[in-house]
């Protein structure tokens, strides 16, 4: 299976351990465009507008997108991160609602968060849960 992985870029190292461990059983994954330059710490983390322009710049949201095209399913990695227990940020949210609307397999690492904002809409989606074990990515 071609697997999309997403998830905040605080979850970077995971995301390479995920995506090694995925590839070990068999499955074709991708990941966030510099993922491995965030883990070897050779880019500042950039917030705000210089964010936004630096992902313009890089037309970093459609090349995502294009790897959830090529893909049969998405893994969202939602750890816990800054005291929000299974955090989901807005481009995993957007990510998600992309991989919905195309039909794809939508995965969870953990349980959805317990937010107002977002919950319903993700339980909408009716993502499978795998609850940290890759092996019930089939």
């Amino acid at each position: 299976m071609k697997i999309t992985i997403c998830g905040s870029m605080a979850f970077a190292k995971e995301m390479l351990d995920v995506k090694d461990k995925l590839e070990q059983a068999g499955h074709t994954c991708f990941v966030p465009y510099d993922t491995e330059a965030h883990v070897k710490g050779l880019l500042k983390k950039i917030g705000g507008s210089e964010g936004a322009k630096r992902k313009i710049a890089l037309d970093l949201i459609r090349k995502h997108y294009d790897l959830i095209n090529t893909s049969d399913a998405i893994l969202v990695l939602n750890y816990d991160k800054k005291r929000v227990k299974n955090y989901i940020g807005g481009n995993s949210f957007l990510e998600m609602g992309y991989a919905y609307i195309m039909r794809k397999k939508i995965f969870l690492m953990n349980d959805i968060p317990e937010t107002k904002l977002i919950k319903q809409e993700i339980q909408s989606m009716q993502p499978i849960i795998i609850h940290g074990d890759l092996s019930k990515i089939i």
